[in-house]
């Protein structure tokens, strides 16, 4: 079975699986996780990262430009002014235009602020950045989002880093149907099974940083993610059973000896 690359804007990729860049215990283990995963889209919090450094340790060094596409996030901003201004000194440091837009409304769950993050995204799209929000799992935000001309909705699937797994996969299904730009989980991964859950419900991809760089072992959890959501993709398209109440036999009892 053939699959279509992600699209995203004017951008394809061939894996489905986004990955952070946080919290690795040194930068080769993030690089050797990065390439366990088979990602070509990774995420950097640009009010974390320092541009300017161009020493052995700085993070960018590290960073093959010809293997991964950069999608710098606003992580860490509060206010939609802040989340604007960050984009344009990405696209200027950076030199790109698609961003992950994160406007976050509490400091304790990390859940985004809907209405600072709807402001922010009309005035992204019109200034021509590609834009990625990370949203709540909210039907009518992620449409609004959508129609606003967001090149994908990046609905929670818990709370940042919790590992809590898909805790709504309704809403997610509400989602799928209501929208027709790429819906990509970010946030609330904690193994690969959770990945999977994603894709089986038909999201388009995963985003995910605290899963595999707080693993015991981030490389080998890296390769289990890219497994899964591959796995997980491939159950989708092919279409699973539906679920019954009660047993329905393996084999036909038609002709059977005795019936």
């Amino acid at each position: 079975m053939t699959d279509e690359a992600l699209k995203i804007g004017d951008r394809t990729f061939g894996s489905r699986l986004i990955l952070g860049t946080g919290k690795y215990a040194s930068n080769d283990l993030m690089v050797r996780s990065l390439q366990a995963s088979g990602t070509e889209l990774i995420t950097l919090a640009l009010r974390r990262v320092d541009l300017t450094d161009r020493s052995d340790q700085s993070f960018l060094n590290h960073i093959d430009r010809k293997k991964y596409s950069l999608l710098p996030n606003t992580a860490g901003c509060f206010t939609a002014k802040d989340a604007i201004l960050t984009c344009h000194l990405a696209r200027e440091a950076l030199g790109t235009s698609l961003v992950k837009l994160e406007v976050i409304g509490d400091q304790r769950t990390l859940y985004p602020n809907s209405e600072a993050t709807l402001e922010a995204a009309r005035i992204l799209v019109k200034e021509g950045f590609t834009v990625l929000p990370y949203t709540l799992d909210d039907p009518v935000v992620c449409r609004k989002l959508a129609d606003l001309g967001c090149a994908a909705v990046m609905p929670l699937a818990a709370p940042i880093g919790s590992g809590l797994g898909i805790r709504n996969p309704y809403n997610l299904q509400i989602i799928l149907e209501d929208i027709t730009v790429p819906v990509i989980v970010d946030a609330g991964v904690g193994t690969a099974s959770d990945a999977a859950v994603a894709m089986e419900l038909g999201c388009d991809g995963v985003l995910m940083n605290t899963a595999i760089a707080c693993a015991k072992n981030p490389v080998s959890m890296a390769e289990a993610m890219r497994k899964a959501v591959e796995a997980g993709r491939l159950a989708y398209q092919s279409g699973r059973i539906p679920r019954k109440l009660y047993a329905s036999a393996s084999s036909p009892i038609d002709g059977v000896v005795g019936s």
